[in-house]
């Protein structure tokens, strides 16, 4: 072999040293490239994921939180439609009261109208029904409240009364109906803790 092939296989075997060395660093660095890049994949998932479960978690907080709320509308109106029905019933029961039970009851009304008004002379109105009942016992409601009673036209009222001067200027309103008004709050409260403790 002659110097110049022996220098030529010199460069050949660098060469192949050379590209040998140049494969061997473009592997590694490839595979630090799929490594890295196999990390932030894994990353990502890990992110995608633990964001995907904290959605799930406002989701199904979300969910449980409309049901509750849908549940406590429905027991609300449930109770309102109960109570409701009770006010009805108790409307129904004060219009129908018994003539002497009736009669007592207008009694301490008037009273209580009298008594806020200050007057020796009064005028009654009410439905039909109770000015006849306080007519036929005209004198006996006139000596019980403590004042003279003037009778006033029929209104529309499931009863009670509304108490005035005689000229209707000044004057107590005593309805059922107004009575009920003023104590719905109450009345209702009442009503609850009865039916629902």
């Amino acid at each position: 072999m002659s110097g110049a092939e022996g220098i030529i296989q010199e460069i050949h075997r660098e060469a192949e040293q050379k590209v040998q060395y140049i494969l061997n660093e473009a592997r590694e660095q490839a595979e630090e490239i799929k490594e890295e890049a196999r990390k932030k994949a894994e990353a990502q998932a890990e992110w995608i994921l633990r964001k995907a479960r904290t959605q799930a978690e406002i989701e199904k907080q979300r969910i449980i939180a409309n049901a509750k709320l849908e549940v406590r509308k429905k027991r609300l109106a449930v109770q309102e439609d109960l109570i409701k029905e009770v006010l009805s019933a108790l409307r129904e029961r004060l219009s129908s009261l018994p003539d002497e039970e009736y009669f007592e009851t207008l009694v301490k009304l008037a009273r209580e109208g009298v008594e806020e008004l200050g007057l020796q002379k009064i005028m009654v109105s009410s439905n039909k029904r109770t000015l006849e009942l306080i007519s036929s016992r005209l004198e006996e409601f006139s000596s019980k409240i403590g004042a003279e009673v003037i009778l006033g036209k029929p209104m529309d009222t499931i009863g009670g009364i509304v108490v005035s001067d005689p000229e209707g200027k000044v004057r107590v309103d005593n309805t059922f109906e107004s009575r009920m008004e003023k104590m719905e709050n109450e009345l209702r409260a009442e009503i609850a803790k009865a039916l629902f403790g």
